[in-house]
This record gives C-alpha cells, structure tokens and sequence, in this order.
C-alpha cells in the first residue's frame, strides 16, 4: 500500500511537471507496466484528480482543468524558486497581489521542512530591497492581457503615450516582456498596421476580447523589439555610440531600460539610447567614463564640439583667476 501511495504521487508530479505523457513514457518513468499505469490513473481520478486520456497510437495522459485547484507537488529547489519569488511579488511592480502572495506565502512557508525553511529565510535576510516608486501594473490589467496573447484574442483598450496623448488601441496581442519594474505588451496595431510596444500601467483594457486571430511573427524576438522600442523610439533623438569597452564591463552600468547593447569585439560595443534633447544625451554618453565615438545623431557632434569649447573657455578664465 505504501509502494502504491508513492507511486501516485510520482505519477501526479510527472503530469504536473509536462502536458502530455504517453502510457509508455510513464510507465518507463514509473518503472511499473502500462496495465499499472491505467490503474494508477483511475486511482487519481477517484481522489478527483481530473486526468484526460487519449486513444490510439499517439494517445496518452494529461492533467485536465477541474473545479478546484488540486495539490501541487514540489520538488525542493520548485519549493524554494516559488517562496522566493512570493516574497518578490509582496513588494514587486504588480498592483492587488502583494496580500495574496503573503497569504500564499505563508501557507507555503508553515509546509516547507525546515533545511528548506531556513535557506528561503537566510536568502531573505542577506536581500535588500530597495524603495520602488515606479509605475505599477494592475493584476487583473496582466492577467487580461496575458490570457489574450495565449488564446489569441484581439483587444480593445485606451491608452495614454508617455506625453499624455489619449487614444483608443485595436491590436493583436503577442507577448508580455518585464523590464526592470516595467511591463509592456508586444502587438500588432490594426489601425497603423505595424508592430507597437505598449506600457500596461497606461493600457485600461475594454471588453468582451476578441475575435481570434491567426499569430503573426514579429521582425524581432519580443525581448529584444521591446528593448529597442524602449530605449530610443519613444524619445525626439535616437544615439548611437561606439564605446570603446567590453560590453560585459558597459552592462554593468547601462540597465535594460536606459539604453540596448550589441557586441562588436572583445574591447567594445555599440550603444544604443534615446534622450528628448542633445543635452540629455550628451549628459547620459559622458556619465559611464568610457571613451566613446557618435555614431549618430550627427547634431550631437555639433553640440558636444560647443560644449567642449564652453568648458575649456571656463578652464581658461578659472586659471586667468
């Protein structure tokens, strides 16, 4: 009866841990033969455990959707990632689930054995966190979105563009990319007939979603689009610089969401940025100490030529002084 109990319980995390099985893959898993395998089965689905099978040869098991949520089960480095990141989710950039996840988190924590116990809680106590003021999602704004882009649904919403421009968005939705504290929504925008990002903290979604649509393939991978929309086309200039650095050193001081790298060799890279006035610019290229070439705009050049001329003539006078 013991041997039968754990048997269960490998064969309800192997249909957690994947979607499809086939009998003789779980059998070989289970180490039993595939007559054991569709007992086993029928023994989870009267413990109500909604288990789907297929016939034929390219039949086999999957986890079905029930009325209520079934136990999941851990392994300890799941058990750790999942504490960890709830205690993340208390304070992190999506509005309505910091008190679900420390209610979760408690839950998850009273179960937890203690030699796991105390490494979520040694990882606690040597992390800081610090204040975020930044922008925050709203949970159920991201778990729309979300379940749009999985089922293929078009959406409608109102948007605010970051000068505070309102308009109203009919797109296709593809994925969901995190930078930094931010989220956005790579889609397909059916009035401009283009690819756009948009800020989900600005997106106030409407309903019903829909209709269905057939997925097209961006010119990029959604991370990378989202990065280069990020940090140049939303600003009046777009940089472009040659740094004369290994781009390992530069990552360390160019976050995702303040300018995108590319290698070039061992010993430097290009530097992609954005900034409303060459003032800004030139202030964000000069900050990180690297030697650098303006690739483009080519009016920075001409500015950075005048201010150049500004700080030696106010070396000269500090010296005449």
């Amino acid at each position: 009866m013991l041997e039968t109990s754990a048997r269960l319980l490998r064969l309800l995390s192997l249909l957690q841990a994947r979607q499809d099985w086939s009998g003789a893959e779980l059998a070989t898993r289970l180490e039993v033969d595939v007559r054991t395998v569709r007992r086993d089965v029928d023994r989870l689905r009267n413990l109500g455990y909604p288990v789907d099978a297929s016939p034929g040869v390219a039949g086999g098991y999957r986890l079905g959707v029930g009325a209520s949520l079934p136990p999941l089960l851990l392994d300890d480095e799941e058990a750790v990632a999942v504490a960890i990141s709830l205690r993340t989710a208390a304070a992190g950039s999506v509005t309505g689930i910091e008190e679900t996840s420390i209610r979760a988190l408690t839950k998850l924590e009273h179960m937890l054995p203690s030699r796991l116990r105390h490494r979520v809680s040694a990882l606690q106590a040597v992390v800081v966190q610090t204040s975020s003021y930044g922008p925050s999602v709203d949970a159920e704004v991201l778990a729309q979105v979300a379940g749009a882009c999985r089922e293929h649904m078009r959406l409608r919403f109102d948007y605010r563009s970051h000068d505070g421009t309102a308009s109203r968005r009919q797109v296709e939705p593809h994925s969901l990319v995190n930078i930094g504290r931010r989220w956005y929504v790579l889609a397909w925008d059916l009035d401009r007939a283009d690819w756009r990002t948009f800020r989900l903290d600005r997106v106030e979604p409407k309903t019903p979603t829909g209709p269905r649509f057939q997925p097209r393939t961006p010119p990029a991978d959604a991370a990378t689009f989202v990065s280069k929309g990020v940090t140049g086309r939303a600003y009046k200039f777009e940089g472009k610089f040659l740094l004369h650095a290994p781009i390992d050193r530069v990552a360390e001081r160019v976050t995702p969401t303040s300018g995108r790298l590319e290698p070039v060799d061992d010993n430097s890279c290009i530097l992609h940025a954005g900034a409303d006035s060459l003032v800004g610019m030139a202030v964000f290229i000069s900050m990180f100490g690297f030697e650098f070439e303006v690739l483009e705009p080519v009016e920075l050049v001409g500015y950075l030529r005048e201010h150049i001329a500004r700080m030696q003539r106010a070396v000269a006078r500090h010296s005449e002084g």
